[in-house]
Parts: structure tokens; sequence; C-alpha cells
């Protein structure tokens, strides 16, 4: 293995002084031009590369935000990430990115390990078990910006990013009862976690709204995977009545659900008229094309790291802002425009 190459080596090869070197690499105008091009050249030469990371050090520094996700294989997640890419990259920041896997314990070990690498702040969407949010107390003891976003803790005195999810439920039940639908059930995530919870007040609000009652029958929660669509549809079918109107909490449950009511012989909309969340690209793709919330993931993200990125260069102070809304709107589609009520 080759020796690395130091600014002493290159001291050594163009007989001047280390610290001279380094004032050339870093463009110093203490160096003239042309001693500062022979050194670059000689440490092209030699194969020299710059620890960063030292140097980093040395400024408490390192140019890196961590970001810990429930999960990558989301089109949510993947438009989120993207955004945050395209503000750390114009500012001259990595991001080193990990996912929980919707679980606990690993959120538990890549905050650990965050914190070791020393990143200069924090990015957190909470797994979908995470009751607990200790494991980051020592970012918040070390001073270390620590930011949520989508999925956030209730009681943290820190900064959060999200919709409205209130509002937004509230409008995608509203869309259903204007349809005519009388008879709605919500398909609800995890109900301890924010974006879930808030989706259920805005469901019977709009009930509320409109003098229907509420009743715990209207609600079954479950992880919102495909095949708890699958089991969320065989229970609608055994409902009596079987619902009319159908909110799901997110896209890919919602699609599922609606291809076993379909092969069940539920004609959508017009037995059922049914609204998801989030507008993933898939809501194009079933037939016919899915109502549902768009869910501004890019921007989500872009405001994400530039909140943290203002914190960090002092243009701003992420403790004072405890909640960053964001706008969403429902989009609608095919799913849920009832040529006739039943």
């Amino acid at each position: 293995m080759e020796k690395e190459i130091t600014i002493y080596d290159i001291a050594s090869a163009l007989s001047i002084s280390p610290t001279t070197v380094s004032r050339g690499l870093n463009n110093h105008p203490a160096v003239k031009k042309d001693t500062r091009q022979k050194i670059l050249a000689a440490a092209s030469r030699m194969g020299y590369r710059s620890n960063a990371f030292a140097s980093n050090l040395r400024r408490q520094r390192t140019h890196t935000i961590g970001v810990i996700v429930p999960q990558l294989n989301s089109s949510f997640q993947s438009s989120v990430m993207a955004g945050m890419e395209k503000v750390a990259n114009d500012a001259g920041y990595n991001l080193i990115i990990s996912q929980s896997l919707e679980n606990v314990q690993k959120e538990i070990a890549n905050a650990k390990t965050m914190f070791d690498n020393r990143v200069d702040g924090l990015l957190v969407s909470l797994a979908y078990d995470t009751e607990n949010t200790d494991h980051f107390t020592p970012f918040f003891h070390k001073g270390i910006p620590l930011l949520f976003y989508d999925r956030v803790p209730e009681n943290r005195n820190c900064t959060s990013i999200v919709i409205d999810n209130i509002q937004a439920a509230y409008k995608a039940t509203s869309h259903l009862l204007a349809q005519g639908c009388q008879h709605l059930v919500h398909i609800s995530g995890n109900l301890k976690i924010n974006v879930y919870k808030d989706r259920l007040k805005g469901f019977k609000y709009a009930l509320l709204d409109h003098n229907i009652p509420f009743s715990d029958s209207m609600v079954i929660p479950t992880d919102l995977s495909e095949e708890a669509g699958i089991a969320a549809a065989q229970q609608l079918l055994t409902m009596h009545p079987v619902p009319d109107g159908l909110f799901v909490a997110n896209d890919n449950c919602a699609v599922s659900c609606m291809k076993t009511l379909k092969q069940a012989g539920i004609a959508i909309p017009g037995n059922m008229a049914v609204v998801g969340f989030n507008n993933d690209p898939i809501t194009r793709v079933i037939e016919p094309n899915l109502t549902s919330v768009d869910y501004p993931g890019y921007e989500m993200g872009e405001v994400a790291v530039r909140s943290l990125i203002n914190y960090l260069d002092g243009a701003s102070d992420v403790t004072i802002t405890n909640t960053i809304t964001l706008r969403s709107e429902l989009v609608v589609r095919e799913s849920s425009q009832r040529k006739t009520h039943v």
C-alpha cells in the first residue's frame, strides 16, 4: 500500500516550508501566484489528497448532514431526498443517509452512528414504531441542530416540518361526502404517529360538519402495506352496509385495496369512491386513476436542509420556530368522481 502524500513531502520536493505549501493549497494571498502554481502542480503529480476530515475537525465542522428515513423504497421519501440533495449540494454539504426500516432499534443505532460521525446536523422522519425519542438527546446536549419532518414527535422542543394533515384529511373526506357518499370508512396507519392521528382527526371533523355520526367501526387501523390493503378490502366487503366512500392514509394501501374490491365486483367509483394520500406515481397507473392528497415531498426536503444550513451558518435559529407547515392540495381523479349515487 502506497504511503499517503503529505504537505511535508511536497515541501521537501520543492525546498519550501510546509506552511507555504499549506497556504498555497488553500489559495492564500500571501503566496505568490507562480509559487502557488508550482505547489498545485507538485501536489497533482505526487498524488496528494487534502485531508478534509482533519481540516473539518479543526474547524469543528464536517459539512455533512445526517438523514434518517423510515424506508428508501418510498416514492415520497425519494422525492424528499431529491430536494435535500439539491439544496445540500448547492451549499457545499454532503448527506449521510440511513434508513430505520420502520424499526425503532435500528433508528437508535442510526442516531448513534450519526452522532459518532460528527454530523453538523440531523434530519429525521420517525420509524413506524417509535414512541420514545430519548435516543436523540445527545444531539440536544451537544447543541447539534435536529429537525424532524413528516413523522415528527409531539412533545419535543424542536423544529418540525409537516403539512396540515388535519386540513388535508378534512378536504379529502369532505370531497367524498360531496360526491354523495353516506357510509364512509377510513383506513389508517399507526394512530400513535402524528400524521395518522391528524388524518383521523380531519376525517372526524368533516363527518361532524356534515352531521354524520362517527363510530369506531368507521376506522380500520393497519400498517398501510399492500397486504393490509387486501385485508382491509376483505373486511369492507363484510360490512353492512358496504361502505360507499373510502379514505386511505396512503396510496399503496389504497391501490391494493381498490384492486381487491374490483376483483370482488365492486365498481369504483360507482359503488365505492376512493381517495388516497401522498399522490405517488402509482395513482396515475391504477384504473381508475386514484384521487389523492398531493404531499410536497421535494419542497419538504428543500425546506428541511435549507433551515438546517441557515442555522449552521448563523442566519437563523431553528429552536425559535417549532413547526413549519407546508401546503398540500387534493388532486381529484376518476376514483372518487361518482357518476351515480347509491
